[in-house]
């Protein structure tokens, strides 16, 4: 027996039910049926498959890069114009998630989980190249184009309007984050707990995205640049500097709150993996 489609998915459940037939009529995944960006709302969740992440539609703005930064490499503030709507991973990729593409042959790596086990938990130990593994496979599987965010994207999806050292203030609130002193379950249970925490464990921002800051670093598509001199301002990555090093952002459970801040700027090469860093997708929406 077919179940109805939910109210609030109605577009996407459309959408699943037009890729069904594109897919019994021997149609490709890439010739998904495309919505116009306009019909999508701010806060909406789109999952486009089971076994794909959720994200959630960010609407286009204007913001500050680098606001209130206390370091030289996440200066000078600037401007940045969002002129499109995108889609941002409601949460950091989660284990389960990489486990559909590797059983699909899409990845092929099983990363470690460090010992915490990965129900509900950010899949951790992916290089930036594992990363982009993903992106591809999501994109092929769904006939939409997944990728990392840019850097300045993270930020502003990260900010979510916000103006403060993090987006939901300028002091380390308890249990909105995880980090070393953030005052969850996480950082203060002692060595036995501290570690990653299953994904939507803390509230989310003004966009409905969880875990931007701290939990896990995640990787962005941007080469490091030792400061922001002469970034762009409307929003794209920086694919010129030292591409020896990616840029990653958001800090982690394994770094105090400084580290967390929304313009707090942070590199690793891109074939090194770790237990504190993982991803994060981006789904463009036209």
């Amino acid at each position: 027996m077919k179940r109805p489609c939910p109210t609030t998915r109605l577009r996407i459940c459309i959408f699943g039910l037009a890729l069904a037939a594109a897919i019994l009529s021997g149609d490709a995944f890439a010739k998904a049926p495309k919505i116009a960006p306009s019909a999508f709302k701010p806060g909406q969740v789109i999952q486009d498959c089971p076994d794909c992440p959720e994200v959630v539609v960010v609407p286009a703005g204007i913001f500050i890069m680098g606001l209130g930064a206390t370091s030289k490499k996440s200066k000078p503030a600037h401007r940045v114009n969002i002129t499109k709507p995108f889609a941002m991973g409601r949460f950091e990729v989660k284990f389960s998630e990489w486990q559909a593409c590797v059983d699909a042959g899409g990845c092929n790596t099983q990363p470690d989980d460090h010992k915490w086990g990965k129900k509900g938990r950010p899949v951790i130990n992916v290089t930036y190249f594992d990363a982009k593994r993903y992106l591809t496979w999501v994109s092929k599987k769904t006939g939409f184009r997944y990728r990392l965010p840019s850097e300045a994207e993270w930020e502003y999806a990260n900010r979510a309007g916000s103006t403060t050292k993090w987006w939901w203030g300028a002091k380390v609130d308890k249990n909105k984050a995880n980090c070393k002193d953030c005052k969850s379950p996480w950082s203060d249970g002692g060595d036995a707990l501290h570690g990653s925490a299953p994904v939507g464990s803390f509230p989310p921002n003004r966009f409905g995205l969880h875990d931007t800051a701290a939990n896990v670093f995640e990787w962005v598509e941007d080469c490091w640049n030792k400061s922001h001199k002469n970034a762009p301002g409307d929003g794209t990555a920086r694919t010129e500097g030292n591409c020896r090093y990616r840029v990653i952002r958001g800090g982690s459970f394994y770094y105090y709150s400084k580290v967390a801040r929304s313009a707090y700027r942070a590199k690793n090469p891109p074939n090194v993996k770790s237990y504190w860093l993982g991803f994060r997708v981006l789904r463009e929406l036209d």
